[in-house]
């Protein structure tokens, strides 16, 4: 096995366009599963929350419950009666619930063969679909192209998985979920034990600087204005970036995400998608801002250092 890698690599290395053919195509793949990520995780929580909830709140209700011996047992939840994750049911047509024929779930060919529409009831597909697919793949392949095949290509592929689908879900729900991001922080810091993208103690301080940071802003406007101007989880994201790039990318990371958010938000009130004093999401511009800094992070700060001399 381990020679089969090493002949791999060496391979991957003489030739590094097939390389990056490889990464993109299995990156896509990648990115079609992605896409169930998007769209599942978010309604498996809710109902892991509604289940809590009926579970803690009717438990005692009189109109609800029956005593068994010393024990009071809530009525059964139908509310979602049928099994639900991320593998299972399979893939099916939301209107007809036709199953998709796994040539048709191909990433972003599948959906050009059905020419965006659904081979049973010609639903339309959503141009997400393969946008998300399309997406990921040339980020991967972008990855391939300037680590190579090596140990940080293969972990900033991981990353950009997790991101990719954090930010589907914050667009989608104003949500990070802890699911994602919380691997992804001792991920980080695990991987940098050895010194990956940063050493430990950068990693280390990363982690608690990256917190801190938005949480201290949060807390400071709040207190001010009364508001809450963002969430819990663009903290952890930020966490996560200095659990994996070392506290130094931090500044530069958020300051890029607020320029891009600002840039958005005036652009989306002036052409009146966005009303005024109504609430984005945060978590794609902490997550583009990180990539950047992934790959381009020491020659972005390197440029600045070098403007001020």
């Amino acid at each position: 096995m381990s020679e089969f890698i090493s002949t791999f690599i060496t391979t991957m290395s003489q030739y590094p366009w097939l390389f990056v053919a490889i990464s993109f195509i299995f990156a896509a793949t990648i990115g079609s599963f992605l896409n169930v990520v998007i769209h599942r995780l978010p309604v498996m929580m809710k109902r892991e929350w509604q289940s809590e909830c009926n579970y803690y709140l009717n438990e005692y209700h009189p109109d609800i419950v029956k005593q068994v011996g010393e024990k009071r047992l809530a009525k059964p939840i139908d509310a979602f009666p049928e099994k639900y994750n991320l593998m299972v049911p399979g893939s099916a047509c939301p209107k007809c619930k036709t199953d998709i024929k796994p040539w048709h779930n191909l990433p972003v060919l599948g959906w050009l063969m059905l020419k965006g529409q659904c081979a049973s009831c010609h639903t339309k597909i959503s141009a997400r679909y393969p946008i998300v697919e399309l997406t990921t793949g040339l980020l991967v392949a972008t990855l391939a192209f300037y680590f190579g095949p090596t140990t940080q290509f293969i972990f900033a592929s991981i990353l950009t998985f997790f991101l990719v689908a954090l930010t589907g879900i914050d667009l989608d729900e104003m949500l990070l979920p802890d699911q994602l991001t919380l691997p992804l922080l001792w991920l980080g810091l695990i991987i940098n034990l050895q010194g990956v993208f940063a050493s430990p103690t950068d990693a280390l301080i990363g982690a608690v600087a990256g917190y801190l940071s938005l949480w201290s802003v949060f807390w400071l406007f709040k207190l001010a204005t009364g508001k809450e101007g963002m969430g819990y989880g663009d903290f952890k994201l930020m966490a996560v970036f200095g659990a994996w790039l070392g506290w130094q990318m931090l500044p530069m990371i958020i300051l890029l995400s607020s320029l891009v958010g600002a840039i958005i938000g005036i652009a989306m009130i002036a052409t009146k998608k966005l009303h005024a004093g109504k609430p984005i999401p945060f978590g794609p511009y902490i997550a583009v801002a990180g990539w950047i800094a992934l790959i381009w992070g020491q020659e972005i700060i390197n440029w600045y250092l070098s403007t001020l001399v």
